[in-house]
């Protein structure tokens, strides 16, 4: 999941005024003649993203077409809450929301939202020339029914990758002292042997110089869902345990003894693993949600650590909010043997693809002025600046966006890697149940971050208490 870290777009906003204005001017004009005067109100996540839709975007689709946009960024756990209440009260209040990837099904399962293909294809006037959907990247198919239509525009897309500092794992000293120490150069790591190695040096190497410096990152608040999605999204994935462990073809089995691998030896593996990084990590670990990881990597508290892509550009570029500009590495995960296969073979991933869709609520009052502004967001031509101002890529041409391949080369190749190996990584699974397993295993969850129980005793609790959730929701039979 993600991060609630804004970025100063007013001056930006300014600038790219004009180069986010669509070459075809006249339909924009034109379709939004008879819509002048309505006040579109959406609301998100305050993310980069989102914001550059707030600052930018939205001014410019007023410009174009009289259409005025009005964008709501608040937390992400507000942003659900509005959104669902609304659509499940049917006030209308929102034209647009936005619909992170693990929670479209549910949405779908509920009849939300707007099938925006069939829309389009009812109304041929409304739809805009530069917008085609399929220009987007695959990442869009997160956001269709089985028929294939399309019921989000993808708005930001990006990985959960592996950030390192490259001042320190190049520092002549470090690696001397590294190599005296363990043996082995110090590169970035590519097992959780190694990567568990590097941060225990590092916490070391911190406290005998007294560095405010330690080995890794860890996104373990003992009592904010952005824990229980740093191991089941992130975690558990690189020592083979997939869609958090539950088998649907084994009638939604979690517990190994019913055909599922929530409480494995993976699993287990996997979170003392963590639960150890934890440890060793900053003293606000704790305390982190996704916004505090990356505060925490860009103040330069941590020589690495598994950061959600969309704040790789401020982190790697932005001198007013990030102590490391200019040092930051970009690496896959550490793995397991066998994930990697997995990965190509189509059987399993390496780590979390993050990201959300606006969406077209149902309630909507403003059905067809919202379908002009979504499609205003889906074109090629305005994705550049975007993606430069924040590291999402939704559009295939985005890629080859002279600003993004500029951009890319300072973030050490953060783009190149989303482009060739973002197959190798997956949002969450297709379940509507997503947010009720959640909530029947978080606290049990939490009380393992707490030491109230141990790993695996809670391991096996959590997957009895998802097979229970399950059983009630009528999945299990």
């Amino acid at each position: 999941m993600k991060h609630e870290l804004r970025m100063g777009l007013a001056a930006l906003a300014v600038s790219l005024m004009t180069s986010v204005m669509p070459a075809k001017a006249d339909f924009w004009s034109d379709a939004g003649a008879k819509y002048k005067g309505v006040t579109l109100h959406g609301v998100t996540e305050s993310t980069p993203p989102s914001n550059y839709i707030k600052d930018v975007l939205a001014p410019a689709f007023e410009k174009a077409t009289g259409i005025k946009v009005e964008i709501e960024t608040t937390s992400w756990d507000q942003m659900y809450d509005k959104a669902i209440k609304d659509m499940e009260a049917k006030t209308g209040i929102y034209d647009m929301v936005y619909i992170e990837q693990d929670i479209i099904y549910a949405y779908l399962a509920r009849d939300f939202l707007v099938d925006i293909t069939k829309s389009l294809k009812d109304d041929p006037s409304l739809k805009a020339p530069e917008y085609d959907e399929t220009h987007f990247t695959t990442f869009a198919n997160y956001f269709k029914n089985a028929d294939g239509d399309l019921f989000g525009i993808p708005m930001e897309a990006f990985i959960k990758l592996y950030l390192y500092r490259t001042d320190l794992f190049n520092d002549p000293a470090i690696k001397e002292a590294f190599k005296k120490e363990t043996g082995k150069d110090l590169v970035p790591a590519k097992t959780h042997e190694e990567y568990t190695q590097i941060a225990e040096f590092f916490t070391k190497w911190g406290k005998d110089h007294n560095l405010e410096l330690w080995g890794t990152t860890a996104q373990a608040h003992t009592g904010h869902p952005a824990s229980w999605y740093e191991f089941f999204e992130s975690i558990a994935p690189t020592f083979g345990v997939y869609n958090w462990g539950i088998d649907a073809s084994k009638n939604y089995s979690a517990s190994v003894a019913n055909g599922g691998t929530m409480n494995s030896d993976k699993a287990k593996a996997a979170l003392k693993y963590w639960l150890h990084l934890r440890d060793i990590a900053p003293p606000e670990s704790p305390a982190s949600t996704w916004t505090e990881v990356g505060t925490t990597f860009a103040a330069g508290r941590a020589a690495q650590g598994l950061v959600y892509g969309e704040n790789a550009a401020w982190i790697a570029a932005d001198a007013e909010k990030s102590k490391v500009v200019g040092n930051v590495g970009v690496a896959l995960p550490p793995l397991a043997p066998g994930v990697m296969e997995d990965a190509e073979a189509g059987k399993g991933y390496i780590g979390y693809y993050d990201g959300g869709a606006f969406g077209l609520p149902v309630t909507s009052k403003n059905k067809e002025a919202a379908l002009l502004f979504l499609q205003y967001i889906g074109q090629d031509s305005v994705q550049g600046d975007w993606a430069v101002a924040a590291p999402r890529i939704t559009n295939t041409a985005t890629y080859d966006d002279p600003k993004v391949i500029e951009m890319d080369k300072k973030l050490n190749g953060y783009y190149t890697m989303l482009k060739n190996d973002g197959k190798l990584f997956a949002g969450a699974p297709p379940y509507p149940f997503h947010a009720q397993v959640r909530e029947a295993t978080a606290p049990i969850f939490y009380k393992i971050l707490l030491g109230e129980v141990s790993s695996d005793d809670g391991l096996d609790q959590m997957a009895a208490a998802a097979e229970a959730e399950l059983k009630n929701l009528g999945y299990r039979k």
